[in-house]
């Protein structure tokens, strides 16, 4: 196995332990690292990168870092924190809704809460849809790991009934996406299938990037071929090619489906995308709960795993 192959599994489980949490975050050799992929801590450092995107063509959609939280007050604070948000990207919205959305994880809105915990995300992402509709933002639910799919999808079929328009993500990794795909494609409906960046066991989840490249492809020609509205979520080349191919042989306009990359990622390709005249959205996190999510892209990326790997030698902290 490539050594790529080895660390990526010891990043993912690293993005779930306390103790490396602790040691990452007091180290200042990493922020320069973190700022590539995470638009500050606050919500008009996150406004700065959204103006930045919109000048260039591109969309945005907006991410307050945080997840598996286990405390009422902490869930609440992240419903503050998108209302906070909202408010200003009511200023920034540039006369379509299209362009601005925010993404919502429902464990940081409480899902993980030991009693009620689907309720209180449910009704804590109902506020943040309602305070959305009123900027004229749209919303997309994130997809988590694979023992919050169940709660997620239910949540986001209840929450549909009062905003039609809101969005959701399924993960290509996981052996029951396409049949999500095919219940989930039907019209008005907008999909982010991503591969998806969660340390998975081999029975819910395909293991070998052939068989998740391949899932990918089966998903993507159920959405390209149903009535909804597509977000290919990805930086492979291949399966932009493929999204392309796909959207021609479905007659689909440019209009009709989007790309949508990470912040920090193959930024030329997110400008040449757009140059081609294709929809492109980025993923804009920002926050300080920023480990799991700078942990996960590591875990993506070799090179970003051996520049951090280096900042962990003696005496690379201060």
């Amino acid at each position: 196995m490539a050594i790529s192959g080895l660390l990526r599994p010891a990043m993912l489980a690293a993005a779930r332990s306390p103790r490396m949490e602790r040691t990452v975050t007091r180290m200042s050799t990493t922020k320069k690292l973190v700022d590539r992929f995470v638009a500050g801590e606050s919500e008009p450092n996150a406004v700065a990168a959204v103006e930045r995107l919109l000048s260039s063509g591109r969309y945005i959609t907006v991410d307050y870092l945080g997840e598996d939280t286990t405390d009422i007050e902490q869930a609440r604070s992240t419903v503050s924190h998108y209302l906070s948000l909202l408010s200003l990207l009511r200023d920034e919205q540039p006369g379509s809704v299209g362009p601005l959305e925010v993404s919502l994880k429902l464990s940081a809105l409480g899902q993980a809460l030991p009693e009620d915990g689907h309720a209180i995300a449910r009704e804590h992402a109902h506020q943040v849809c309602s305070a959305a509709a009123d900027a004229g933002v749209l919303v997309t639910i994130d997809a988590e790991d694979h023992t919050t799919t169940d709660s997620t999808l239910s949540i986001v079929r209840e929450l549909r009934a009062d905003f039609p328009s809101l969005g959701t993500v399924l993960q290509a990794y996981l052996r029951r996406t396409e049949g999500d795909c095919r219940d989930f494609a039907g019209p008005g409906s907008r999909i982010r299938l991503c591969k998806g960046a969660y340390r998975e066991p081999a029975a819910v989840a395909y293991q070998s990037r052939a068989e998740v490249d391949q899932s990918y492809l089966d998903c993507l020609r159920v959405l390209m071929n149903g009535q909804g509205y597509p977000m290919v979520a990805t930086h492979d080349p291949a399966l932009i090619e493929a999204a392309r191919v796909f959207a021609t042989a479905t007659q689909r306009k440019s209009d009709d489906f989007e790309f949508q990359m990470l912040y920090g990622i193959r930024d030329a390709e997110q400008r040449r995308l757009v140059d081609e005249r294709h929809q492109v959205r980025v993923y804009v996190p920002y926050g300080d709960q920023w480990y799991g999510y700078f942990m996960r892209r590591l875990a993506e990326r070799p090179a970003n795993v051996a520049f951090f790997l280096r900042s962990l030698r003696p005496g690379s902290r201060r």
